[in-house]
């Protein structure tokens, strides 16, 4: 999905949920407000974080696109059918100065 896609839908009702995989000190440092923080390491020991609802829609980021990359398919294996992977990752999203919200 791209970048300004994402930020579209995020503000409609039933937008997608992002779900950053990357460390904690990154996400603090500055993340897509309203995102999920699950570290990649984590998506196979907890998910409860993220909806229940496994055809809500999830967007999976991370810096540059690897870590989301396997915590995609580890949330395909567990069930969620409406994967997908934002395009640039945050590393795109920062660089068309779309808003990053820090902890």
């Amino acid at each position: 999905m791209k970048a300004k896609e994402l930020a579209r839908r995020m503000r409609d009702t039933q937008g997608p949920c992002v779900v950053d995989v990357r460390s904690r000190q990154e996400f603090r440092s500055g993340h897509i407000p309203g995102a999920i923080h699950l570290p990649f390491w984590k998506v196979l020991l907890s998910r409860k974080t993220l909806p229940q609802d496994k055809n809500h829609r999830l967007v999976v980021t991370c810096e540059h696109g690897p870590r989301a990359q396997l915590a995609h398919a580890q949330l395909r294996l567990a069930g969620y059918l409406k994967l997908e992977l934002l395009d640039g990752h945050m590393a795109g999203w920062r660089r068309i100065g779309l808003p990053v919200k820090k902890r």
